[in-house]
């Protein structure tokens, strides 16, 4: 951190020297009133608009109007197999096999799915571990799978806490509840990247800890896919879920994403709900077969995908795959330190950056608590035309997204930020 400088000169100096500078033109800037881009770091939220992404869509209201169900088979890309033009480039973007991954429902749904078969409860191993300050809706799902199956959701559940005064969670403190409650846990479910802190875990220790204990494990990697190299595969977790909206720039509501596991593949006896486009494709549409499931996270599917929804999400995989993920987390680890190092000028007595410090264990969002403040704080940064997000009870979320922003954009956030400050 120390070889970087003050001032706006060197901010453009280095935006000059990246060579993916080039990708913000290929994404739409929101603007203000006069016409001037906002300073957006809030892809850790909804993720811009690729320019891109409305040919995509085009290319398939057309292909509907001209075809109608036609389209099915003889659309530009055809709609049956729409989802396998995914496969690739989504399996290259989490470290996976092309078997172990799909796109399909919405993120929360897909918890769900994986715990139908993941979550497996006996009268003595029943319980679930995840964060304590876990993304609401995974604990709302949790919480209610324990319910579903009849037990207490307060007794079931196991909160891996922080320590006292702390925000950040302690491997050590997750390997003492495995070792005084081990045998009573069925899952362990966490967020990849945690949406408060932006803590990056690491899901191979955590993955190998829990099956140590006879436990299947699974990880919310919302706030990780598009952000950090997830390796799925090699973490050998059960599975995983994401939604493409945030990193991934699919649009609001877009569809998720799913990991399971090669080692469950062809595993016809595990637990699941199931549908027809979860069944054989070469029989789907003789209609009277017994159902026979699809090998891989495909046979997770229930329904015929939305295709202009997916139209969106492989606008963005496409670029993803143009610039690869190791180009992008090497300038989202140089941008996003760049960002701290400016932010710490204004004074630890002011600024208070509550995620890792360690490159390795976030990604490129940085949450910060600032003394005294309260949300006003953040509607005036909002009002200064920097997007970010606040969450309760005292952070506003900052995510320098490499495809996109800029040390420029970061060094201006730091400049308004300090200003704001300067005049209260």
């Amino acid at each position: 951190m120390s070889d970087y400088k003050l001032g706006l000169d060197y901010a453009q100096q280095q935006d000059a020297l990246d060579e993916l500078s080039s990708y913000r033109q290929q994404f739409h800037i929101p603007k203000d009133k006069d016409g001037n881009e906002l300073i957006y770091l809030c892809g850790n939220s909804l993720g811009l608009q690729p320019k891109s992404t409305k040919d995509y869509i085009n290319q398939e209201l057309e292909d509907w109007a001209n075809l109608g169900v036609e389209g099915h088979t003889h659309a530009k890309n055809p709609w049956l197999p729409y989802h396998e033009f995914l496969t690739e480039a989504t399996a290259k973007l989490v470290g996976a096999k092309p078997i172990e991954v799909v796109t399909m429902n919405s993120l929360t749904a897909n918890l769900h799915f994986m715990m139908a078969s993941f979550y497996q409860p006996t009268k003595d191993r029943y319980k679930i571990v995840i964060e304590s300050d876990a993304f609401p809706s995974d604990k709302y799902a949790v919480e209610s799978q324990l319910r579903h199956h009849g037990y207490d959701d307060k007794e079931g559940l196991i909160l891996w806490k922080p320590r006292a005064n702390e925000e950040l969670l302690h491997y050590e403190d997750l390997e003492q509840i495995l070792q005084t409650h081990g045998h009573e846990i069925a899952l362990i479910m966490i967020g990849g990247v945690n949406y408060y802190t932006g803590q990056f875990f690491d899901l191979k220790r955590i993955t190998a800890l829990g099956h140590h204990y006879g436990c299947k494990v699974g990880f919310d990697c919302a706030h990780g896919a598009g952000n950090v190299q997830l390796d799925l595969h090699d973490s050998g977790a059960d599975f995983a879920i994401w939604c493409t909206y945030k990193y991934l720039n699919s649009g609001p509501g877009s569809l998720s994403g799913c990991f399971v596991h090669e080692r469950h593949a062809y595993s016809k006896d595990l637990n699941r709900l199931t549908g027809w486009w979860s069944h054989n494709k070469d029989t789907r549409f003789n209609m009277r077969h017994e159902f026979d499931v699809l090998p891989g996270a495909e046979g997770w599917q229930l329904s015929n995908p939305p295709i202009l929804s997916m139209a969106a999400i492989k606008a963005s995989l496409d670029l993803f795959n143009e610039v690869g993920m190791e180009r992008l987390t090497a300038k989202s680890r140089q941008l996003t330190s760049y960002f701290e190092f400016l932010l710490k000028q204004l004074g630890e007595n002011v600024i208070r950056i509550i995620t890792p410090s360690n490159p390795e264990e976030r990604g490129c969002q940085l949450s910060i608590q600032v003394l005294n403040a309260d949300r006003a704080l953040h509607h005036k940064l909002t009002e200064a035309g920097v997007i970010s997000d606040w969450r309760e009870p005292d952070v506003i979320r900052c995510a320098p997204v490499p495809l996109y922003n800029s040390f420029e954009d970061v060094y201006r956030m730091v400049e308004k930020l300090k200003e704001i400050l300067n005049n209260n």
